[in-house]
């Protein structure tokens, strides 16, 4: 039977005067319960009487807090926000998990106030007992409905790092540590994105052997040992994700050299094959600037030998002769292009593990073979001087707001990346090979102070921007043949040049459900 407004009041009063024998009201407490079966008014006061004296009537400790979710299920949104406020004053001991599994789900709330008092809930039992409320968490993401796992992922990927140091001690650490690995065994490819965020905010993690373990994670993730599978858009979207993932990890002490291991035997002889993920993104390119980003940080390999000459091969591929003449002037429909951002990314991994074999281009590669890489390299660096010419006249004088604009900011990570391919093409060509030049690649960030030396900087002579690195005998062509053959073509450069993001680009094809894991549905309804 349903509690009036005024037996509520009634055996309030009761129980608050009692003092040192509340205990023995317990008929006064039952009342106060029966008020969620009341109206909204009885609700609202039965939301705020059942948690003061929760803790006095231990015996009664499932039927309050079932009497308490009642009210966080109610129709009328304020009833429902009142209770949730209430539920903290519930998580003491044993409770505690419990609650915090409720709150959980309770995430699911479509309601942005009510989301955000679950949120604040969860924050604050988190510093009564961090490890308690993790476990609620933790249930829920391998247990519960999609909804709730994929918010409480992210309440975790938000919250966790604004705990104080006091409160995210190395014991809970290790415990996020272990259960996000259980999680991981099962995952999407954003929640392998928000996990990783997870891990990399723990303060424990941050030291050289923390980067490491990360890593070994992402290695398990990666599937590094099995071969890949160019037309599995989901396969090359995990790599994807992975080595992204990877990459803010690495340095000279954490090392790439799985991974780099892995892009040279797996994916660039299966480079054109590959299916992108993102209808809008260029894969190979995506690939390329991966694995340039890698190559610095590529410790002692195997098989260095065999992945420099892929590497080599490849750098062919991008490297094209010069056109054939007919009666001593180029054949318009025989004029190769020049892709400059992929031979940077290769050009540049090239010369990373080039320094470990530094007579890699004298003792591996035979004589032929050297004059066809040395043609092309003279080739592509004369069309290589026409284009920087091109580009510092077209920004010569700009600064400020004028190249803020999508066409000069386009131009000014071409003519860094022109700069970048013209350094390594110089080292190549010296005798022997030198590999001692260091570029920033171009879609790195750079300070605007930089930028403006790149653009205002005097045009340098022959000598200086590498003309006569080539080689001396060859003169310089025509300005009317350097036009035609060299003139950028349209879409060499994307807008999105400078833009490279580790970030999942479009999540995975399928939604939830598909990726890392194959996740299948997981709803089952509320398990209070």
């Amino acid at each position: 039977m349903a509690a009036t407004v005024e037996e509520l009041y009634r055996n309030y009063g009761i129980l608050a005067d009692a003092k040192e024998d509340l205990g023995q009201h317990k008929d006064a407490y039952q009342v106060i319960l029966d008020g969620v079966k009341g109206g909204p008014k009885e609700k609202r006061l039965a939301a705020q009487f059942i948690p003061k004296f929760f803790s006095s009537f231990p015996e009664l400790a499932d039927a309050a807090i079932n009497a308490q979710l009642d009210l966080c299920e109610d129709e009328d949104v304020s009833i429902r926000r009142q209770a949730i406020k209430e539920l903290p004053r519930f998580a003491a001991g044993e409770n505690l998990p419990r609650v915090a599994d409720i709150l959980t789900q309770l995430l699911q709330t479509d309601d942005s106030a009510e989301f955000n008092q679950v949120n604040n809930a969860l924050i604050s039992i988190f510093k009564i007992d961090p490890k308690g409320t993790l476990g609620g968490l933790f249930s829920q993401i391998l247990q519960g409905e999609d909804v709730v796992r994929e918010r409480a992922i992210k309440f975790l990927s938000t919250k966790l790092k604004t705990m104080p140091e006091d409160i995210l001690t190395k014991e809970v650490e290790d415990y996020v540590f272990i259960e996000t690995k259980k999680v991981l065994e099962d995952v999407t490819g954003e929640e392998f994105v928000l996990l990783m965020r997870v891990l990399s905010s723990l303060k424990y993690l941050q030291t050289v052997s923390g980067r490491q373990q990360l890593v070994e994670l992402v290695v398990e993730q990666a599937f590094l040992e099995q071969p890949l599978n160019p037309a599995d858009t989901d396969s090359v979207d995990r790599l994807l994700q992975c080595t992204r993932q990877a990459l803010p990890l690495f340095s000279k002490n954490v090392h790439s050299t799985r991974f780099v291991t892995y892009f040279c035997e797996h994916v660039l002889p299966n480079l054109s094959m590959l299916t992108s993920p993102v209808a809008e993104l260029d894969i190979q390119l995506e690939v390329l600037k991966l694995l340039a980003e890698m190559s610095p940080y590529c410790g002692d390999m195997d098989k260095l030998e065999a992945n420099l000459m892929m590497l080599f091969e490849k750098l062919l591929e991008f490297m094209p002769l010069p056109p054939e003449e007919e009666n001593g002037e180029n054949t318009a429909n025989e004029e190769p292009k020049l892709q400059f951002s992929y031979v940077e990314c290769l050009l540049f991994s090239f010369h990373q593990l080039g320094k470990k074999l530094p007579d890699f281009l004298i003792d591996k590669v035979n004589g032929e073979r050297l004059k066809d890489f040395k043609i092309r390299l003279q080739y592509f660096a004369r069309g290589l001087q026409v284009y920087i010419r091109q580009l510092r006249v077209a920004l010569q004088g700009k600064t400020g707001d004028a190249l803020k604009t999508e066409e000069n900011k386009i131009k000014v990570v071409a003519l860094k990346i022109t700069n970048n391919i013209n350094v390594l093409i110089k080292d190549l060509f010296h005798n022997p090979p030198s590999y001692k030049s260091t570029v920033t690649l171009s879609w790195k960030p750079v300070q605007k102070t930089e930028a403006a030396a790149v653009v205002g900087q005097k045009r340098l002579s022959g000598d200086d921007t590498g003309a006569a690195t080539v080689g001396k005998k060859v003169s310089p062509l025509p300005r009317r043949d350097a036009r035609q053959i060299y003139n950028p073509p349209s879409g060499k450069y994307s807008a999105t040049i400078g833009n490279f993001s580790y970030e999942q680009r479009g999540g995975f094809r399928g939604g939830r459900g598909r990726g890392f894991g194959g996740r299948g549905n997981r709803s089952r309804g509320r398990i209070y």
